[in-house]
């Protein structure tokens, strides 16, 4: 188990620039890319811009945890662009700091990121469903299917929300309208630019990007140290991913830095490795060869909750963004 006051103290920084250089590139990437795209190959466009709004997604990611100032209305002004045009960054933000009671992690209901179900839920399926959710618990399946399942079920569940409202998903959604409108003229009117090719070619594929990350991250078990994965030997999926394939770090130390993430993995390898069980894979093409047809884990979470460590828990969770 980990120890107490084993987390460090993170020594602030007026500016990070390594992710202000990050957030530079990134930005002109998809600058260039839609600004331009008409002289790109599509085999060549649609990759670099689902690696570039996938990139952007994992910016949003590092942002909410802090970086790269110690301002987080300069930081959410950095991250905010819905460059995937479905995810306000604040519900991403406001789900992902939940997320992050490791205590809770992988509960069905108090982790907005678990894939897992309890039994009533599981029982409440219609057939068609049933079937969708067990394909998407594959590799193929979160690929292919995933970003659709996951936009739907994302949007109809803040919908919902909205309309019976709601009062701050309303505040968000009426933020993300302006900034999506923002990003649309951008590419309408600036890159004459259609949104429905934009969102086919480049949202799509840059989701299913995101969802390799996320797919095998957490595991349930009993003992919260070893519910988190680490996927070595990433190199370009590493950097995409701004190392969170060493995920166990980013549960330990969440506002370190990302290029920060593999030395620190480097010089505390074995006492991870040791508290997380072994759960370590070898690159995403063991993750793909392992659950390429093939669950995850089961679907149902085997525990039915995550034992209650804390007096309350809470009553309502926030809306998932995994899609489980």
């Amino acid at each position: 188990m980990r120890k107490a006051g084993m987390r460090i103290a993170r020594v602030r920084r007026p500016i990070e620039w390594p992710t202000v250089a990050l957030a530079g590139t990134i930005y002109g990437f998809w600058g260039v890319l839609t600004y331009f795209h008409t002289l790109f190959p599509l085999w060549l466009w649609i990759p670099l811009g689902a690696w570039t709004v996938a990139w952007h997604a994992s910016l949003q990611h590092e942002i909410i945890h802090g970086h790269p100032t110690a301002s987080r209305a300069v930081n959410r002004l950095v991250g905010c662009w819905p460059l995937l045009l479905w995810l306000p960054y604040e519900s991403y933000r406001i789900s992902h700091l939940v997320h992050h009671r490791d205590e809770r992690l992988t509960d069905p209901l108090d982790d907005p990121e678990s894939h897992y179900w309890t039994q009533e839920q599981w029982d409440r399926l219609g057939l068609l469903h049933a079937l969708a959710v067990r394909a998407n618990a594959t590799f193929l399946g979160r690929i292919t299917i995933g970003p659709a399942r996951s936009i739907y079920c994302f949007v109809q569940r803040e919908a919902r929300l909205v309309w019976q409202g709601n009062a701050m998903h309303r505040r968000i959604w009426a933020g993300h309208a302006l900034q999506l409108a923002v990003v649309l003229a951008w590419l309408v009117f600036a890159c004459g630019l259609n949104p429905l090719l934009y969102f086919v070619a480049i949202v799509y594929p840059g989701t299913a990007l995101m969802l390799v990350r996320s797919y095998a991250e957490h595991r349930a078990e009993s003992e919260v140290d070893e519910r988190t994965a680490i996927v070595e030997n990433a190199p370009v999926l590493g950097l995409l991913f701004l190392y969170n394939n060493l995920h166990v770090v980013h549960h330990e130390q969440p506002t370190m830095p990302w290029y920060q993430i593999p030395a620190w993995y480097r010089a505390h390898r074995a006492r991870l490795v040791r508290d997380n069980g072994g759960l370590v894979y070898d690159g995403y093409l063991d993750v793909a060869r392992r659950y390429f047809l093939t669950a995850h884990d089961t679907l149902i979470h085997p525990l039915g909750r995550v034992p209650a460590l804390d007096a309350e828990r809470p009553e309502t969770p926030a809306p998932a963004l995994a899609g489980a």
